[in-house]
C-alpha cells in the first residue's frame, strides 16, 4: 500500500511535504480549483523542487479551465523538474465549475480531452478546433529542456458516478474515488471493470487511489472531539454540499440515506444566508475543505465522522485501509485540512509504520 497526502494547494505546502517525505509517505496530490485555492501548477513545482521522490499529481485537472494544450505542457514542465515522478489527474468537474455556476462537463468533452492530451505528451500531432476554425498541434522543442516528455506521465480520472467510472476504466491509467466505503467501492470496481473490458484490458493493472480524511483517536478521545471535528469536518460537510448542489455523480448513493439531513442544511443553513440564492453556491463552498464555516459544526456527528472518514483507534484505521487494499485500492491519499504536521507526524507513527 502507498500512503498520500492531499492538500488544498498553498505555495508553502512544500514544507510539510518535506516532513512527510520522511515520515513515508510517498505521493501528494494538490487539488485544482482556481477560486479556492492557489495555482495548482505553482504550487507542484515547489513541491518538485524541495521532494526528492515523492510523486506529484493534480486531483484533478478540469478541462473547461485550461485548453489541452496548456495542461500538457504545465504537467511537462513539473516533469523536467521532477522527471518521472509525476501524475495528471483528470475530472468532470467539482468546485473549480461548481464556484462559478457550472455543472460537470459531459463525458464527451472529457473523453476528447483526454485523448488529446495524452497525445500531446506522447510528442504527437494532433487536431485542435475552436468554434469554426481547426489546425494540428505538437511540442515544437520537446528536447529543449523546456518540457519532459520521454519520462511518461499517467493520466488517472477521477470518477465517482458508473458512467465516469466507465470511463476512466477504458482510457485511463489509473483511477481516483473518493473514501473507502466497501459498497461503493464494489460497485465502482465493477464499473471499471466494464470500462476496462472495452479496451482489452484487465481492471487490476489499473491502480486505484482512495482519496480520504483521517485522525487516529488518543487513548479515551471521542470520534466528537474538538481536535477530531476540526481535521475531519470540513470532509463530512463536503458530503452536504455536493448534494446541496445535485452532484450527483459524486454522492448519489447517500441521497436517500441523507434526504433528512440534507433537508435541515438546506432549511436550518442555507436558508438563513444572507447571500442571494442565484449566488450561495459561492458562500456554500467558502471553507471548502479547509475549515467548517461557523453553523456547520452542527451537522458534523459521530455516525458521519464513523462512517465517511477514516477515523478511529490506530487498529481501526489500519483495518479499514487493509479491507480497501483487498478490494484493489493501490494507494491511501489522506486529504489535508489543517494541524498538518500533526497528522502527518501522527499517520505515520500510528498507521504507516504499523502497516
Amino acid at each position: 500500500m502507498e500512503f498520500g497526502l492531499v492538500y488544498p494547494p498553498r505555495p508553502d505546502a512544500w514544507k510539510e511535504l518535506v516532513i512527510a517525505e520522511d515520515c513515508g509517505f510517498t505521493s501528494a496530490w494538490f487539488f485544482d480549483s482556481q477560486l479556492l485555492y492557489s495555482d495548482v501548477y505553482v504550487c507542484m513545482a515547489l513541491a518538485a523542487e524541495h521532494t526528492r521522490h515523492m510523486k506529484l499529481g493534480t486531483a484533478v485537472a478540469i478541462p473547461s479551465s485550461r485548453i489541452a494544450p496548456v495542461t500538457a505542457h504545465s504537467i511537462a514542465t513539473i516533469n523536467q523538474m521532477a522527471p518521472g515522478r509525476v501524475r495528471l489527474g483528470l475530472g468532470t468537474g467539482f468546485t473549480g465549475r461548481n464556484t462559478m455556476g457550472l455543472p460537470p462537463l459531459p463525458l464527451a468533452t472529457v473523453r476528447n480531452y483526454l485523448e488529446s492530451t495524452r497525445r500531446l505528451l506522447a510528442g504527437e500531432e494532433v487536431p485542435f478546433r475552436e468554434g469554426e476554425r481547426s489546425g494540428w498541434m505538437r511540442f515544437v522543442h520537446p528536447d529543449q529542456g523546456y518540457i519532459n516528455i520521454k519520462d511518461p506521465i499517467p493520466i488517472y480520472m477521477a470518477a465517482s458516478g458508473p458512467k465516469v467510472i466507465e470511463l476512466a476504466g477504458e482510457l485511463a491509467d489509473g483511477w481516483i474515488t473518493p473514501g473507502l466505503d466497501p459498497g461503493q467501492l464494489g460497485s465502482g470496481l465493477k464499473a471499471l471493470e466494464k470500462g476496462a473490458r472495452k479496451a482489452g484490458r484487465q481492471v487490476r493493472d489499473i491502480p486505484i487511489a482512495a482519496l480520504t480524511t483521517a485522525c487516529v483517536l488518543r487513548p479515551g478521545e471521542s470520534a466528537m472531539a474538538p481536535r477530531v471535528v476540526r481535521r475531519v469536518g470540513p470532509s463530512m460537510v463536503l458530503l452536504l454540499h455536493a448534494l446541496w448542489e445535485r452532484n450527483l455523480g459524486l454522492v448519489k448513493a447517500l441521497e436517500a440515506p441523507f434526504a433528512e439531513r440534507l433537508r435541515r442544511y438546506r432549511d436550518e443553513y442555507v436558508a438563513k444566508m444572507k447571500t442571494p440564492a442565484d449566488r450561495r453556491y459561492l458562500e456554500i463552498h467558502e471553507g471548502h475543505l479547509i475549515y467548517l464555516k461557523p453553523g456547520e459544526e452542527r451537522f458534523v456527528d459521530e455516525e458521519l465522522i464513523r462512517n465517511f472518514s477514516c477515523t478511529g483507534s490506530a487498529d481501526e484505521v489500519i483495518a479499514r485501509i487493509r479491507a480497501a487494499e483487498a478490494m484493489g485500492v493501490k494507494q491511501v491519499a489522506f486529504q489535508v485540512s489543517c494541524d498538518a504536521r500533526e497528522m502527518i507526524e501522527e499517520l505515520s507513527r500510528e498507521v504507516i509504520a504499523r502497516y
